[in-house]
Order: structure tokens, then sequence, then C-alpha cells
């Protein structure tokens, strides 16, 4: 069997909707630049406040995909 190498970046998605649309947001962004992701975790949530009140949710997402040399 082969080996193979990942590569793993941190991203922040936001949404005003929730955290998983957050989520979603940073790994349908990367997906557009990156290919063969495998997996995204999330490692942190949180919220930005205004004058007392939610006004969008953030979520720090770790993304891995295969790294491709120039050999593939």
């Amino acid at each position: 069997m082969a080996s193979s190498v990942y590569k793993v970046i941190e991203l922040i998605g936001t949404s005003t909707e929730s955290w998983e649309k957050a989520a979603a947001a940073a790994v349908e962004r990367a997906s557009k630049t990156l290919r063969d992701l495998r997996i995204a975790e999330v490692v942190e949530l949180d919220m930005q406040i205004e004058d007392g009140k939610v006004v969008a949710y953030r979520a720090k997402v770790k993304v891995s995909f295969k790294y491709h040399g120039k050999e593939e």
C-alpha cells in the first residue's frame, strides 16, 4: 500500500444564522481551491456581539487534504 501525506490548515467560517452554517461555509470555500479534502474538525466556536446581541456565529475549522507533490 502506498503511503500518503496530508496537510492541515485552519480556517474560520462565519454565518449570521448558526455555527453549523459557519463551519459549512469554511469547508465549501476551501473546496473551491483545494482538492482531495478529507476531514474537517471544528475546534472552536464563538460569536460576534454588538449592542448585546449576537450578530454572527464563527467556527474555527481544521481542514485536511491530501498533499500532491510533483511526482503525482
